[in-house]
């Protein structure tokens, strides 16, 4: 029994919001959180590196001083992530950070305690902290106390200026304004009254204008960050190539596998049927003159064999690729296996009934379902299967959702040289991922999931 529900799939859009002056005031706190301890983070870090960097240089003579600057790297790398972790806790985007394990260095003592010597993100990270974070870590600490300082001592000047004894010589800094602007002006003002307005509206200003400020300063210090902490396009792009050169090892080593065992179905199979086929088409020859009525008894044992091995082939051949594939794509195929199955199948489609994919694509997943309904049908016990086919999107990626879940009695799991290790090398071969839920007890769900390409 198959049964097939569709459901349409749909992609969210993309939704773009503005940046608004209330935003601003909600990230000011943390901001601030982040610019204060500038000072403190700078010269800590300007001290610490330059003690241990320059102490390695005159010691490297004796070798010893090779060690410490390989700890110098290392604590630059600390200082780094300590910026990048700050840097998130003030509200900035996650900044992918370098991928410091490099497997492709190889084993050894040497290489694996020198390797930060030849890797230019160490030394990217100690030129940031020794010389750029500190002048940018200074420079945006002033800024911000200045800021702040001016800010809320004008608000708050007419408080304590009560306090203070004037000596009545202190030049009034309205008076000169009002000079500049107005020549020749002989108005009388209160001298107290303007001076603590004069404050309180530049302190206003000051203080409005701060979200601004410690944005200005936080972005300057993210774009640092990107440019000097962030991992490089370089090194996805290699860890890309030696992605695709693994799995094209996959995927040569799971279609060695598919061949030898297709050898093997053939071999133990239709060939031993022709053998046995040529033999009695030969004993029927022998006695077609003396004894016909034993020679079309053989070749009626002949024909029946002849029927069983065309249909074995037939059932081999959909190993390659059934006809139907080709014809009409993968959601009729995936119908074809649900109602050939021994075990009741439930069909969902979570995809538009027309949907056509690559053919590489459409091949692998039929196989996939193929081999998963068979192990579903012969080890696991059950008595209904799901056959569950989808589309989704995850961080920029489209990938097609296969799923095979039964209710038998579970226990499945992948070992070499068994049906699910191929199945994982075949998905390999095209970058995808095979999952597999199955306690003892059952129910067992495997998924191959498959990124399609744009």
């Amino acid at each position: 029994m198959t049964t097939i529900s569709t459901t349409p799939s749909s992609t969210p859009g993309t939704v773009r919001t503005r940046t608004s002056y209330g935003t601003l005031w909600a990230t000011a706190p943390r901001e601030l959180g982040f610019l204060l301890p500038n000072l403190l983070v700078a010269v800590l870090s300007l001290s610490v590196l330059s003690t241990l960097f320059f102490t390695g240089i005159g010691m490297i003579a004796i070798f010893v001083g090779l060690f410490i600057v390989v700890a110098t790297l290392y604590t630059a790398r600390g200082f780094g992530a300590l910026e990048l972790v700050r840097l998130r806790w003030a509200g900035r985007p996650e900044i992918t950070r370098p991928r410091w394990e490099k497997t492709e260095q190889g084993p050894g003592f040497w290489r694996a305690t020198l390797g930060p010597l030849i890797d230019g993100h160490y030394w990217l990270y100690l030129l940031h902290g020794m010389i750029v974070l500190p002048i940018i870590g200074i420079l945006s600490w002033t800024v911000t106390i200045v800021w702040v300082a001016i800010g809320l001592g004008g608000v708050t000047g007419w408080i304590w200026d009560t306090i203070w004894t004037d000596s009545g010589d202190d030049l009034l800094l309205h008076r000169v304004i009002l000079d500049w602007a107005f020549p020749g002006n002989d108005w009388v003002v209160d001298p107290a009254l303007a001076e603590n307005l004069l404050m309180v509206a530049v302190g206003l200003l000051f203080l409005a204008t701060l979200p601004l400020v410690t944005r200005g300063l936080t972005l300057l210090h993210d774009a640092i960050a990107r440019g000097m902490l962030s991992a490089w396009r370089s090194d996805a792009l290699s860890r890309e190539v030696a992605s695709l050169a693994a799995s094209r090892g996959a995927a040569l080593v799971a279609e060695d596998q598919s061949l030898r065992r297709l050898e093997r179905d053939i071999h133990d199979g239709p060939q031993q049927r022709l053998v046995r086929l040529q033999m009695d088409l030969a004993s029927a020859e022998r006695k077609l003159e003396s004894d016909p009525d034993s020679a079309k008894a053989m070749l009626v044992e002949a024909r029946s064999q002849a029927r069983d091995t065309l249909e074995e082939l037939r059932a081999l051949s959909r190993g390659f690729a059934p006809p139907i594939l080709q014809d009409r794509g993968l959601i009729a195929g995936l119908e074809s296996l649900a109602a050939r199955s021994t075990v009741p199948v439930s069909f969902e489609l979570a995809l538009h009934p027309d949907t056509r994919l690559a053919p590489e694509i459409e091949r692998s997943a039929y196989f996939v379902a193929a081999e998963l309904l068979t192990n579903a049908a012969k080890h696991s016990g059950a008595t209904a299967i799901r056959l569950h086919l989808a589309a989704r999107q995850s961080e920029g990626q489209d990938w097609l959702d296969l799923w095979v879940i039964d209710n038998g009695r579970g226990g499945a799991a992948k070992r070499a040289g068994h049906g699910l290790a191929g199945l994982e090398d075949r998905l390999n071969g095209l970058r995808g991922v095979l999952s597999i839920d199955s306690p003892v007890g059952g129910p067992t769900a495997v998924g191959a999931h498959i990124p399609l390409p744009r």
